[in-house]
């Protein structure tokens, strides 16, 4: 526990040191018409979550070299993306190479897996860029990966008494002290700093390689529904913005939880925290509920489409109009 503790200071002395270095370079994030926040904050807080993962691998040592490879090249060129902008081609190049690493690391790149490995690849870069995406609110990328690791944690302790261990303990222990930590700054009224694309890219790089690693392990691929409801808020909000014939690449603020705050006026932590109730409700009930797992994820997921349906047909008029006072003034 000892150790524990020592982590824990010693990434919050890296934060504050971090906030030292950000005021110092001008890193912030400015708010426009796109976005749900109406004050600057320093951006780039998430870089603790890379911090944390190193410090992991400092005590333990190197037992993933690839993933922590992976990890420094994605953090890093995302860092500087968010001080200052990158190529997209440079960093969808970054991102499959990271990508690459972890599915070395895992096990998953084998010759005659070929078609597995190129799926793996094209849905891990894009669940990378859909949890950069869902970034926006205080508090929703701390709370809602906390939702994810608390039930990786109780699967890893579960599968250990049967001889079966996915991932090292103390990693995925290590990782829910960092986001706890940014937390701290940022779960509240008024954040001190947003994750930016460093946090939110690096926490979705070590969700993917545990998630993965216990898929590959268990040979159970209902476990992606530990991100189910950021899946589901993300494909639909996509299909949505087809339909309406936008441009994907353009900001917006249609995702469900940017109307409950922008539209509906719900206080960023009370939004936050019910993704953050929601996924982890569906996380255990996965792991707890003495059912067949695919029936399971079915179920859920068309209880969540459903909800998403039914909650943009009564609000996203309130989006429209938004939209349309916008243009006119």
């Amino acid at each position: 526990m000892l150790v524990y503790f020592l982590i824990t200071i010693s990434l919050l002395v890296l934060e504050l040191l971090y906030f030292k270095v950000a005021n110092h370079f001008n890193i912030i994030d400015k708010p426009n018409l796109r976005s749900s926040h109406s004050y600057i904050t320093l951006r780039g807080g998430g870089i603790i979550f890379f911090f944390g993962i190193w410090l992991w691998a400092a005590i333990w040592g190197f037992k993933y070299p690839w993933f922590i490879i992976g990890l420094t090249l994605i953090s890093l060129v995302s860092f500087i993306d968010d001080v200052h902008s990158v190529p997209n081609w440079v960093r969808l190049f970054v991102q499959f190479s990271s990508m690459l690493l972890l599915l070395i690391q895992i096990g998953i790149v084998q010759w005659n897996m070929w078609w597995i490995v190129i799926v793996a690849l094209i849905v891990g870069v894009g669940i990378i860029n859909a949890y950069n995406f869902m970034d926006g609110i205080n508090g929703i990328t701390g709370g809602y990966s906390l939702s994810v690791l608390v039930p990786l944690v109780i699967v890893n302790s579960y599968h250990q008494s049967q001889s079966i261990k996915y991932i090292d303990q103390r990693l995925l222990i290590v990782i829910i002290i960092s986001v706890i930590v940014f937390c701290f700054f940022n779960f509240r009224k008024r954040a001190k700093c947003f994750a930016g694309d460093v946090g939110a890219v690096s926490i979705a790089y070590v969700l993917l390689f545990a998630i993965g690693s216990l898929m590959f392990v268990t040979r159970d691929l209902t476990y992606i529904m530990f991100l189910a409801v950021y899946g589901v808020d993300t494909v639909l909000t996509i299909i949505h913005r087809i339909l309406l014939r936008e441009h994907l690449g353009q900001a917006h603020r249609k995702h469900a939880y940017q109307l409950m705050v922008n539209e509906l006026k719900i206080p960023h932590i009370i939004v936050s925290s019910i993704y953050m109730g929601i996924q982890l409700l569906i996380s255990l009930g996965l792991i707890f509920i003495p059912m067949n797992h695919y029936i399971y994820s079915f179920i859920i997921l068309t209880l969540l489409s459903v909800a998403y349906i039914l909650f943009m047909k009564k609000y996203y008029h309130l989006h429209e109009e938004y939209l349309i006072a916008h243009q006119n003034g």
